[in-house]
């Protein structure tokens, strides 16, 4: 929250008070000063209004509510700030519960979950535009991760019954696409890979289209045969079979990686250059095609000549590289096509946070719900948005939300002037 302050005897236009010549402007850089106070997560105001009795007639007067008291109990502020702590910090409800009723302002689950769940029906339609728009996207990202959702362990819930019996997991996917350069992180979670829930976001994607830059690991599951795509490998994965037996291969593994960190140090050199896919491809193809190239060779000649035993792990290693060596060099190959798949991987620490500090999920709708402020609240932050101020947005402004979601989306909607933003 920032207070503007004036200065208390000059205005802009008014002469110096130090020359008497010349006349002072406003800067565009102000002074700052920063108060900085701590506050419970959710804070409680009681108004009490004085009660007055007749002792002849006994009628009572009772003094009027303030204007600032509000007309409900529950401001829009504390469904985000709920959402926000348990989907995007990862406290679970009965930790923040605990905290509130230490504190003297009680929070039940149940009440948590009560004030997120408005919040969540407007943020819908949001979401689906974010859905459509991701789908038209020239590069996507996808990975899962495991998560329990309990009432489908649960014998003859409802929505086990819509499971597959074949399917014994569960999982939380992340697709992270781009809308005009900015990114976008979905989650998904039930029993679907996240093949699957690729094939279903690509569903909406615009029949004219190219088909996309697919980036993922090497897992069959992440394939979907519905679909066309560029299937890109993640360079990092195969980096990391060389690290993990870097200590029992130390001089051949240090010719591996040292061959990848001359790749990256060439695509560090095309960000920092803000080349565009195509400057970017070239700029691949004239410093990183020899280098690959001669990887391969290398690798090829250490299990021909059998200088490395198949099943040991280096060889192992080596296996994987030779046999993804095509999806894995789609960079000197393909304008856009990315090295690794690491984006994806951060977005899933979301999921996996909220795993370690919750365990689970108790329903399917439970889990849907996390799927969308998971998505809307990372999406934010892949943009430099504040998720707080975003989410305040969209509980004070329902009915605009319904009307026109494409206007409301992270990096569209309108700001109010009070909002945490820089001067």
């Amino acid at each position: 929250r920032w207070v503007r302050v004036a200065h208390p005897q000059l205005k802009p236009g008014d002469p110096c008070p130090q020359c008497s010549k010349g006349a002072v402007r406003t800067q565009p850089s102000p002074g700052i000063a920063l108060r900085i106070v701590g506050a419970p997560p959710i804070s409680a105001t009681g108004y009490a209004m004085e009660r007055l009795r007749c002792d002849t007639c006994g009628h009572v007067f009772t003094a009027p509510t303030p204007p600032e008291a509000g007309q409900q109990k529950y401001d829009p502020s504390v469904g985000a700030t709920v959402a926000l702590l348990r989907y995007g910090s990862g406290i679970p409800h009965y930790r923040l519960a605990r905290l509130q009723k230490s504190l003297g302002v009680p929070m039940p689950e149940s009440t948590q979950w009560e004030t997120m769940k408005p919040l969540a029906q407007q943020a819908q339609p949001i979401l689906e535009e974010l859905i459509t728009q991701a789908a038209q996207s020239p590069v996507i990202h996808h990975d899962d991760t495991t998560m329990r959702i309990l009432d489908l362990r649960r014998p003859g819930s409802a929505t086990l019954a819509q499971m597959d019996p074949q399917r014994k997991g569960t999982f939380t996917s992340n697709i992270l696409a781009y809308v005009e350069d900015r990114p976008v992180a979905l989650y998904f979670t039930g029993w679907q890979h996240a093949g699957e829930n690729l094939a279903a976001v690509l569903r909406q994607r615009g029949a004219e289209l190219d088909p996309p830059i697919q980036m993922c690991d090497a897992l069959s599951r992440n394939q979907s045969p519905e679909f066309k795509t560029l299937l890109a490998h993640c360079l990092s994965h195969g980096r990391r079979e060389f690290v993990s037996v870097a200590g029992d291969f130390p001089e051949l593994c240090r010719h591996v990686l040292e061959s990848l960190g001359e790749v990256y140090r060439v695509d560090a050199q095309a960000k920092e250059r803000v080349m565009t896919p195509e400057q970017r491809l070239v700029h691949h193809q004239t410093h990183s095609q020899l280098v690959m190239d001669q990887l391969h060779t290398w690798m090829r000649e250490q299990i021909d000549r059998k200088q490395v035993e198949p099943n040991s792990g280096l060889g192992q290693a080596i296996g994987y590289m030779i046999r993804h060596w095509k999806p894995l060099t789609l960079f000197l190959r393909q304008a856009g096509a990315p090295l690794d798949n690491n984006i994806c991987e951060r977005a899933l620490k979301m999921a996996i946070l909220h795993r370690k500090n919750s365990l689970s999920y108790k329903t399917l709708n439970g889990a849907r719900t996390g799927d969308l402020f998971m998505s809307l609240i990372h999406t934010c932050r892949l943009n430099g948005l504040n998720p707080f101020d975003y989410l305040m947005a969209i509980a004070t402004h329902p009915e605009a939300v319904q009307l026109i979601p494409k206007a409301w989306l992270p990096w569209n909607y309108p700001r109010s002037p009070t909002s945490s933003q820089r001067l």
